[in-house]
């Protein structure tokens, strides 16, 4: 079977002893070098004894059969045992714990525990706590839902109605432990010589997002199509008064429009010189 085609699609597997979030982020990252490329991703997790490794190279290799090119394969395995399983599938193999472990050994002069799931382990109960704590702030601060404890907030983001302020909070509270409360700017906020009530003396911890007026429009013509709402003529009216009351009240912003809920919160952690409160 050849191993140099380059059709427009390729199968790339993320292979993981548990969740596979990590190596779904850091395979996303590496295949969206290539935006030439249309990739069907396929996340195998919890490949933690050698029967499912087995289970593992069988899928992939009936994959390589029906596709007629070897697909993608990105692992992070510690387990030597379970990497050497993975290299005999009929793949290309990104090994991404091997390739890095071996320099890491010779340079610590220290053997790496096999023991399976170290890259996702919870450290310890406190940590869980706090991320449990900060889901619950972020849920009950959503949309600007509860009027208490808003100075709990680690931050606050602002926006029109779907700009991403809710998903960013959510994977700010669940990646990184942060208590994030986030506030809709709605038309009569921007009659206001100030900010409105729920939002007084906190402007030190306030941070906007805006959006091109036809994303918004597109966004919730999806949600309430044919609405005032949702028509062209009212986001961009409402756009251009957030971004003067931001600019009023000196809340820094970013620009939403074609950013990921990624870039987006490690955006807002950057600018607040927030930590990452859990690991």
């Amino acid at each position: 079977m050849s191993t140099t085609a380059n059709p427009p699609h390729r199968t790339a597997f993320f292979v993981s002893d548990r969740t596979g979030i990590t190596m779904e982020m850091l395979g996303r990252s590496l295949l969206r070098q290539f935006d030439n490329l249309q990739f069907n991703e396929i996340t195998i997790p919890y490949i933690d004894t050698p029967d499912k490794a087995a289970a593992a190279v069988s899928e992939i290799n009936e994959r390589a059969a029906a596709d007629g090119v070897r697909p993608l394969l990105l692992s992070t395995f510690a387990n030597p045992s379970i990497r050497a399983a993975l290299n005999s599938a009929n793949a290309f193999h990104l090994d991404c714990f091997g390739s890095l472990i071996a320099p890491l050994e010779a340079e610590l002069g220290v053997t790496p525990s096999p023991a399976m799931g170290h890259s996702h382990r919870i450290g310890d109960t406190a940590d869980q706590r706090r991320r449990i704590d900060a889901i619950r702030f972020t849920l009950d601060h959503d949309d600007g839902i509860s009027r208490k404890n808003w100075a709990q907030a680690d931050i606050i983001l602002v926006g029109v109605s779907r700009s991403g302020k809710t998903p960013t909070c959510l994977y700010l509270a669940l990646q990184y432990g942060v208590c994030a409360g986030n506030y809709p700017l709605v038309p009569e906020d921007f009659a206001r010589a100030g900010l409105p009530e729920q939002l007084e003396n906190l402007g030190g911890k306030l941070f906007g997002f805006n959006i091109h007026p036809e994303r918004l429009h597109q966004i919730r013509s999806e949600r309430k199509p044919g609405s005032r709402y949702a028509s062209l003529d009212n986001c961009q009216q409402e756009v251009r008064q957030a971004e003067a009351l931001m600019k009023r009240e000196g809340i820094p912003y970013l620009d939403a429009t074609n950013k990921s809920i990624e870039e987006m919160a490690i955006a807002v952690l950057h600018h607040a010189k927030l930590q990452r409160k859990i690991y």
